[in-house]
């Protein structure tokens, strides 16, 4: 269980080192998972076409959810674009500053992963980015715009070209990515259609097909690890051993990940009167947008929810208190590959995990033990 800072002014939440220690095996197991070739054979229907092709890299700022109860950590999801990663890991202030500078020991991590990222794009070839976009649509009006700044100054303090762009604001194609008639290396993506499935982003996904522009994340590892379609698969046992895991990672992932599966493998009836150990989540949907607790579930709006709603055991979030306030809270772990970036709270109120909760946003994170 998460223990409480009661320093005053200090937002740090202690969780026990065993704790991380089980996070960070999940982590290595479901990357290990995501090479198996019999896994990614057993996906390769169930996925858009986009999905297909390995880019022959990974994905920037991986980002897994985690509540930890009596009996540790549990799993909620994964995000292939876990926004906040500089807050969080300069976590202490509820309020989104406008100029945050990663300390020299988070420079060399982020340094690592997008060189990572860019010389396995170009085989080898070229070492850094010449020229990045942190895509979004619409980022000034985005709630973590002033994270994108900042990363924005990281990439020109390492010597690069950066801007913050619509997609409105691209050339693409087949040919490649350009911003002001000038070539894009890197696209570090914040844009939430995995898939490349919008009008505006058809040029990108020519690109990224055409392997024409390092784009990082992308749909190939958003569709190995984040569509939250692969709970399901993760939390069946059979499904895991088909595709050769070992016995180790399968039980890992049966501690761990939820119970997960579809809303159309049930009688409809039995699920509505078990609701209060489910909760309901949009397939395609980010943000924890339409994300339905069955424990504040209404007949009408459990009816309307389409067959691909995945429905996953409900797991409570741990319980922080910080001076008078009392808050839910979660954990987001920043990885790139099987290496871990950093680890922060997420402090709410409400059904769901948000950042706008008065008094919340992202903490520190203590380890003891």
């Amino acid at each position: 269980m998460a223990k409480n800072s009661s320093t005053p002014g200090l937002r740090t939440i202690t969780i026990g080192r065993k704790d991380l220690c089980v996070m960070a095996r999940l982590v290595r197991t479901v990357e290990h998972l995501a090479a198996l070739p019999a896994y990614r054979e057993a996906l390769h229907d169930a996925l858009p076409e986009v999905a297909w092709s390995d880019p022959g890299h990974a994905a920037a700022m991986m980002g897994y959810d985690f509540h930890i109860g009596p009996d540790g950590p549990h799993l909620i999801e994964v995000n292939t674009n876990a926004g906040g990663g500089l807050l969080a890991l300069q976590a202490g202030s509820p309020e989104v500053e406008s100029h945050i500078t990663p300390d020299s020991r988070l420079q060399t991590r982020l340094r690592s992963m997008f060189s990572t990222e860019m010389r396995r794009f170009s085989a080898g070839r070229i070492d850094r980015p010449e020229s990045v976009v942190i895509l979004d649509e619409e980022p000034q009006a985005q709630f973590l715009y002033p994270e994108m700044q900042a990363f924005s100054d990281f990439f020109r303090e390492w010597g690069c070209r950066a801007v913050i762009a619509d997609p409105k604001e691209l050339q693409a194609g087949s040919e490649g990515v350009f911003h002001n008639g000038e070539p894009v290396d890197l696209i570090y993506n914040r844009h939430c259609d995995f898939y490349l499935e919008n009008r505006e982003l058809a040029g990108l996904r020519q690109a990224y097909l055409n392997r024409a522009v390092c784009l990082t994340p992308n749909p190939y590892r958003y569709g190995l690890l984040a569509d939250k379609r692969r709970l399901c698969f993760w939390s069946d046992p059979a499904a895991l051993a088909a595709v050769g895991l070992d016995q180790a990672g399968i039980d890992l992932l049966q501690r761990i990940v939820p119970e997960s599966r579809m809303l159309g493998s049930f009688d409809p009836d039995e699920l509505w009167r078990e609701r209060k150990q489910w909760v309901f989540k949009p397939a395609t949907m980010h943000a924890s947008r339409g994300v339905l607790v069955g424990a504040k579930a209404t007949k009408g709006r459990y009816l309307e929810l389409p067959d691909d709603t995945i429905v996953q055991r409900f797991v409570a979030p741990s319980m922080s208190t910080l001076g008078e306030n009392q808050f839910k809270t979660d954990f987001r772990l920043f990885a790139y590959q099987n290496k871990l970036l950093g680890i922060a709270a997420r402090l709410y109120r409400g059904q769901v995990t948000n950042l706008r909760t008065e008094g919340g946003g992202f903490a520190a994170v203590r380890l003891s033990g």
